[in-house]
This record gives structure tokens, C-alpha cells and sequence, in this order.
């Protein structure tokens, strides 16, 4: 089981849009900030337990961000149409589209869309509930 997930980027402004915008449509908030890191969790946020488990942050390092090749984030979606949403308001706020929503051949309801954010990191939202 993961703990946490964490993304690099070189513009923590930039992130927080994108974030914002396309996390909200999967139930997620951000729930921490600093000057080189921003952090989400669920909307509303639990009341034990972990508050926050994807963060997109400024490498410790300090060497540019780059994106994995072959590195991918799946994210749950609740809903087919959160799956669109996600992907929409990804788009929106300058991701790129790695594939559209739609049905995998990974099962009969695997439903998924594929994007990048700014910094070039693969997510994808899926949903595998039969609609």
C-alpha cells in the first residue's frame, strides 16, 4: 500500500491551478502550502488518520523537475463523469492529453483518461464501477 505520492514541478503557481482545478473534480482538496510545495487530501478532509496523500513539490535537490518516462499516477474517479471532468478541467488549466476519456481493455469497466500536467508528470483518472 502507498503512503503518499509526490510530483516534481518548477512553478509551484502553476501546479496549484492545475491541481486545484482538476483534483476537485475527484473529491480531492489542497489542504497544505508552502513557497515550494502543495499538498491534497480528500474534500472534506478525514477526521483521523492522514489529512494529505498527494503532494507536487519543488525538487529537494534543487535540479529541475523533469517527468518520469514510463511513470504514471492513477488517480479513482467515483464516476465516468468525473473520469470527463477530470480530464476537462485538466485541459483546461494547461494539461496535455495523453487520451481521452473512454473504456480500457484492462476489464470490461475500466474507464479512463489519460493526461500531463504542466511539467510533463502522467495522471490518469479511473473509474472501474459499472455504469
Amino acid at each position: 500500500m502507498l503512503l503518499y505520492v509526490t510530483l516534481g514541478t518548477n512553478n509551484v503557481a502553476r501546479s496549484r491551478a492545475f491541481y486545484d482545478a482538476a483534483l476537485a473534480t475527484l473529491g480531492m482538496a489542497r489542504s497544505f502550502e508552502t513557497e515550494t510545495e502543495i499538498g491534497y487530501g480528500e474534500n472534506p478532509p478525514p477526521v483521523t488518520g492522514r489529512q494529505r496523500y498527494f503532494y507536487v513539490t519543488k525538487p529537494y535537490l534543487a535540479a529541475p523537475a523533469t517527468w518520469g518516462n514510463g511513470t504514471m499516477v492513477a488517480l479513482v474517479a467515483s464516476s465516468r463523469q468525473a473520469v470527463r471532468d477530470f480530464h476537462a478541467a485538466a485541459i483546461a488549466n494547461g494539461g496535455q492529453d495523453e487520451g481521452g476519456p473512454g473504456l480500457r481493455p484492462y476489464h470490461p469497466h475500466f474507464y479512463a483518461c489519460y493526461v500531463r500536467d504542466p511539467d510533463g508528470n502522467k495522471l490518469s483518472a479511473v473509474c472501474e464501477a459499472a455504469e
